[in-house]
């Protein structure tokens, strides 16, 4: 791999879920970015791990590349909105019918970048595959800071959808002269020699 690639990820923070069976169909027909061939998708009892595959064969199987991590939630899914049925006056109705629904399972990419997105190796492609998730997703939001060959990105997609976002730059605390920021050990009349 040549490190010349000047491309990370700096901040991230992730409020994304979709259907896992949406999920899986993504992966299914999905187009990886340069330099991953694949995306193995492991659960492990409900956690989803979805590990980039290198297309660069002096990588060892041993070195960690670059994984999204999500958490499986069941989630209960009406086909008609319980709020507006309850709501809605019905003269004709003596019984209330039962809203159908389902239990779904939801993949969450819930975090910042370390819980979402982790190691290093890849770690830019795979940020690249987190959007094209974010971009299929209904329901959440995906932040970050990256940069590529040399220039920050800000990225924001919400509900699905890429939205502006710019990169900004602002002070941050000011530094406290030595005196005022603490206690002075030395001239402590508390402590004896």
């Amino acid at each position: 791999m040549s490190t010349e690639d000047s491309r990370h990820v700096y901040r991230l923070h992730s409020t994304l879920e979709l259907p896992l069976e949406e999920l899986h169909e993504f992966l299914e027909t999905a187009t990886y970015p340069e330099k991953v061939t694949d995306v193995e998708l492991t659960r492990r009892n409900n956690t989803l791990i979805l590990k980039a595959v290198s297309d660069d064969d002096s990588v060892s199987k041993y070195t960690p590349t670059a994984q999204l991590k999500a958490s499986v939630t069941e989630n209960r899914v009406y086909e008609e909105d319980p709020d507006e049925r309850r709501n809605s006056f019905r003269w004709d109705e003596e019984e209330e019918d039962e809203i159908e629904s389902e239990l779904v399972e939801f993949a969450a990419f819930k975090g910042d970048r370390e819980t979402v997105l982790q190691n290093s190796l890849l770690q830019y492609e795979m940020f690249q595959v987190l959007c094209a998730i974010a971009q299929e997703t209904e329901k959440g939001t995906l932040t970050a800071i990256s940069e590529n060959d040399g220039e920050l990105e800000a990225t924001r997609i919400v509900d699905g959808e890429p939205r502006p976002a710019d990169v900004e730059v602002v002070e941050g605390p000011r530094e406290r002269k030595a005196s005022s920021a603490g206690v002075n050990w030395r001239d402590n009349k508390f402590i004896s020699d």
